[in-house]
């Protein structure tokens, strides 16, 4: 079998899109699902069975990454995952390794989830929208109940078993009302690892759901969440947006497929073996094939394959092309590129004002933690010669004096309000 050439992910969806929640924003509950008429609502053993001894051969190695997603793939089942551990054993070429990852929203995972997760060293990636009122207005079950502190109970667990979850936090309209409130809620469950996801949802009739955070709030909300975390927390957690364009800045490759000139190595196979170019394009147009007639190695490869990647960078309109930040944004994931310039040019970012809100407010911060990390500062020096410039910054400026981060804006409608919060 043919090994492809370059590194590439998989993303698993071992039960399709069923889901023991009802989220409300969730992108995979409404759309049509492939798999619907099988005769078992989980991947069959033999297709299971060829996807990994596909991906192993197609992969060029020597660590691969299994990620198991959905809907909810814990409904899948112990012994499902019992099965993987089995077969990766079995097809995995010598001196090779491979990790698992799954992504859950938590409430299915009792001690006996736990013990098995640990012992067979999956990292796990907990859904959680930070604040208890933001969650819930949101994360409700398939009964319409709560689910906050059940999802809580389970990070608990998690730690009590020796596994550290990253939380996984959409950010909403709600969440940008007040980024600080759920941004502590998430560090201070002491997980090491917090990511961002902005709910971008396109309405029926035109513009976005009123659950989707604005460009202007989304900026905001970084910006504020930014704040917080260098002023106080460096050092004792990541926050991916900023560990990803700090790796940029420092001259390293996008670890992110939305901030990589191009997209299309990371697939999707569905519950029924079926492939496609990305998770948020799992349509019958975007459908490479199946496990069953061809390799994992021909359909990433293939040339529609390559042509969906390469479309990210070719159809980047002209602002984008000539922009400061191109190098950490190029034009952002493809699914939110559908506005359109003032001189009508399509393609444009739905978050390019909130994304330019943000690059333009860090920058400088991280060319400071750079320095201080190069004197050999310990980051909690960091942090304290940060707060030591940031009041000097504030001193003299009042309510309605213009906010010193360049907005425009009166500085109590801006960041007065987060900066007193983080001091």
């Amino acid at each position: 079998m043919v090994r492809s050439t370059q590194p590439f992910s998989v993303m698993v969806k071992p039960v399709g899109a069923r889901c023991n929640l009802a989220c409300s924003y969730c992108y995979y509950r409404h759309t049509e699902r492939t798999g619907q008429g099988m005769a078992s609502p989980r991947m069959s053993d033999e297709t299971l069975e060829r996807f990994i001894r596909q991906y192993l051969a197609a992969s060029p190695g020597p660590e691969v990454s299994f990620v198991w997603h959905g809907g909810e793939p814990a409904l899948a089942g112990l012994d499902f995952y019992r099965r993987v551990i089995e077969l990766q054993q079995q097809y995995l070429p010598e001196g090779w390794t491979c990790w698992n990852n799954l992504q859950t929203n938590g409430t299915l995972l009792d001690d006996e989830w736990c013990e098995f997760l640990a012992r067979a060293h999956f990292d796990v990636g907990l859904s959680i929208d930070g604040a208890e009122w933001i969650h819930d207005r949101y994360r409700r079950d398939s009964g319409g109940g709560p689910t906050y502190d059940r999802v809580i109970a389970t990070a608990r667990r998690l730690q009590a078993h020796g596994v550290q979850p990253d939380l996984l936090c959409t950010v909403t309209s709600s969440a940008a009302a007040d980024p600080l409130a759920v941004y502590r809620a998430l560090r201070d469950l002491n997980t090491g690892w917090i990511q961002f996801i902005p709910i971008v949802r396109r309405a029926p009739e035109g513009g976005v759901t009123p659950d989707s955070v604005t460009p202007e709030g989304y900026g905001d909300f970084l910006c504020a969440v930014f704040d917080d975390w260098s002023l106080n927390d460096l050092g004792r957690l990541d926050v991916q947006l900023f560990a990803e364009t700090a790796r940029i800045w420092a001259g390293g490759e996008p670890g992110l497929c939305w901030m990589a000139p191009t997209c299309g190595r990371a697939l999707i196979v569905e519950v029924d073996g079926g492939v496609y170019s990305c998770d948020h394009y799992v349509t019958p147009e975007h459908r490479l094939g199946d496990l069953e007639g061809a390799s994992l190695a021909e359909l990433v490869d293939s040339s529609a394959q390559r042509r969906f990647g390469e479309e990210k960078r070719d159809r980047l309109p002209a602002q984008c092309r000539s922009c400061f930040w191109l190098a950490v944004c190029n034009g952002g994931c493809p699914k939110d590129r559908f506005t359109h310039l003032e001189e009508g040019e399509p393609g444009l970012n739905y978050l390019c004002a909130g994304l330019w809100r943000f690059y333009e407010h860090a920058r400088p911060v991280m060319a400071e933690i750079t320095r201080l990390a190069g004197l050999g500062r310990s980051p909690s020096a960091i942090s304290a010669e940060l707060r030591k410039q940031v009041r000097a910054t504030w001193k003299d400026v009042g309510r309605n004096d213009p906010c010193p981060c360049g907005s425009g804006k009166k500085a109590k409608q801006c960041c007065l309000p987060y900066i007193k919060r983080c001091l």
